[in-house]
């Protein structure tokens, strides 16, 4: 079964220079367990509640491929390029 991390990020405008590093590094720490953008920002209905700021989903094989790469030492050294300038929730779950 198919492991998800969805992020709702709240990122200031302008966008810190900080955070163009994490973009450009990113994708070199999903790779190697396999995770794949299916949401990266973009337009974004709210049909109930309240959901300021953008919507991230990532795909992995599975849970225990998401926790590894959140877990992972080399997501671990950028991940405050991203958490120290943008206010955000994460989550990890499980779906098909």
């Amino acid at each position: 079964m198919a492991g998800y991390v969805i992020a709702q990020l709240r990122p200031p405008d302008p966008l810190p220079p900080e955070v163009g590093q994490y973009l450009e590094l990113v994708q070199g720490t999903l790779d190697p367990f396999g995770g794949t953008f299916l949401v990266h920002g973009g337009a974004l209905e709210v049909r109930e509640g309240s959901w300021p700021g953008d919507a991230v989903v990532i795909r992995f094989p599975d849970v225990e491929h998401a926790r590894g790469w959140y877990e992972s030492p080399e997501y671990v050294r950028i991940r405050p390029l991203r958490t120290d300038h943008i206010d955000c929730d994460v989550v990890i779950v499980e779906g098909d």
